[in-house]
């Protein structure tokens, strides 16, 4: 496969994950408003329709060829930005089925990923 349709299929990969991630605070918001640290200001919900606004944005950045690059280092900031939810997700979880706790804690490591691929989209952009 040729370079560049690699990289482009990286960075289409990556704006459907954002851009399915943000839909689905908009369709399941109860699931996020439960993650959502309480030291926070504002209410959860606002927060759950923040982060799904933000999110739909940097799938819309990252898509497209001319704003890929800054939409790609806003993701991976946007990454390490929720990692304090999933936290809290984890600690909340503990008492949870261990199917649940295993969904939970998967997703603190499942960042570091997250965050590699974003830079690295934004790294292999023009």
């Amino acid at each position: 496969m040729e370079p560049n349709r690699s990289r482009a299929r990286s960075a289409m990969a990556l704006a459907g994950l954002l851009g399915l991630a943000g839909v689905t605070h908009f369709t399941r918001p109860n699931y996020y408003d439960a993650i959502v640290p309480r030291s926070l200001p504002g209410t959860p919900r606002q927060w759950t329709y923040v982060s799904g606004v933000a999110e739909l944005a940097l799938a819309t950045a990252v898509a497209a060829p001319r704003t890929r690059k800054l939409g790609a280092v806003a993701a991976t900031a946007f990454f390490a930005a929720v990692f304090p939810a999933n936290v809290k997700m984890a600690l909340d979880y503990r008492s949870k089925s261990p199917k649940a706790r295993a969904l939970a804690y998967g997703r603190l490591p499942l960042q570091i990923p997250l965050i590699a691929w974003a830079w690295n989209v934004a790294k292999r952009s023009p």
